[in-house]
């Protein structure tokens, strides 16, 4: 991995992108008017690119790059501020002052409609296992304006952390979070947005195992859910309550503490 800048840069961008290098403790490398493209083929590299609005990760041969969009949640929580439902919130039962631990970050949309919930009484921890996804995710979520302030307030929120998620949960204390959140399938609804679908180059799939889902019931107050294909078999293996939904090729599972 290098840092450069944006092909029209200046020296703020110049200034951050050797900021960004020293965080990420990659090497900064100036743009001099090269392409991406040719730049990675000299560092045999992936890269990331500091814009004038935004970071871009780019896969090594790749013209096509991962930043951070909100994805769903804007309408989403449009939509519960006016009344309406959405599937997770139903599921989740959150409320002001809870906890949650999305421990399947992603681009964090799910995350995003948690914090939304549970307001600034409560508190969200996404876990992303991608060093790179987790920085340019936890860039997008302080900066991206929705124009919609309530939402703003509910992405600022969200502390991300770089870690396994199984690493994570054996340091926490027992029921010390009320909702522990998983979407392993998560790739499947964000890639097939445009201007997103880099993210599957980068982004780290580990499957459930036992051992996450006992760590994830000792640390869950109220409830472990599963987001997942409609058939997949991870819900009967692992005692999920399926809420089965008509229309969509997801469903979800419940543990109730």
């Amino acid at each position: 991995m290098f840092i450069t800048t944006a092909g029209r840069t200046n020296q703020q961008m110049i200034e951050k992108a050797i900021h960004t290098a020293k965080t990420l403790e990659v090497p900064y490398v100036p743009r001099k008017k090269k392409s991406i493209l040719l730049l990675q083929q000299e560092w045999e590299s992936e890269c990331l690119v500091v814009g004038k609005e935004r970071f871009e990760l780019y896969e090594k041969g790749s013209n096509e790059p991962f930043f951070f969009h909100p994805n769903s949640a804007m309408f989403r929580i449009k939509r519960l501020l006016q009344g309406d439902h959405d599937p997770f919130a139903d599921i989740a039962q959150l409320s002001k002052g809870m906890t949650v631990l999305d421990c399947t970050l992603g681009l964090s949309s799910d995350a995003i409609v948690a914090s939304f919930l549970v307001g600034e009484e409560g508190k969200v921890i996404g876990i992303e296992g991608q060093k790179y996804l987790a920085f340019i995710v936890q860039k997008g979520l302080q900066s991206w304006d929705a124009g919609l302030e309530s939402m703003n307030e509910a992405m600022e929120r969200i502390e991300v952390v770089h870690s396994s998620s199984l690493d994570y949960l054996k340091k926490q204390p027992n029921v010390s979070v009320d909702c522990v959140y998983f979407d392993p399938m998560f790739e499947e609804s964000v890639l097939e947005s445009d201007g997103i679908k880099a993210l599957g180059q980068f982004a780290v799939y580990d499957d459930l195992t036992e051992e996450l889902l006992q760590e994830a019931n000792r640390v869950a107050k109220t409830r472990i859910i599963l987001k997942d294909h409609y058939k997949s078999t991870r819900f009967e293996k692992y005692g999920f309550q399926v809420v089965r939904r008509k229309t969509s090729k997801f469903h979800f599972g419940v543990i109730n503490k």
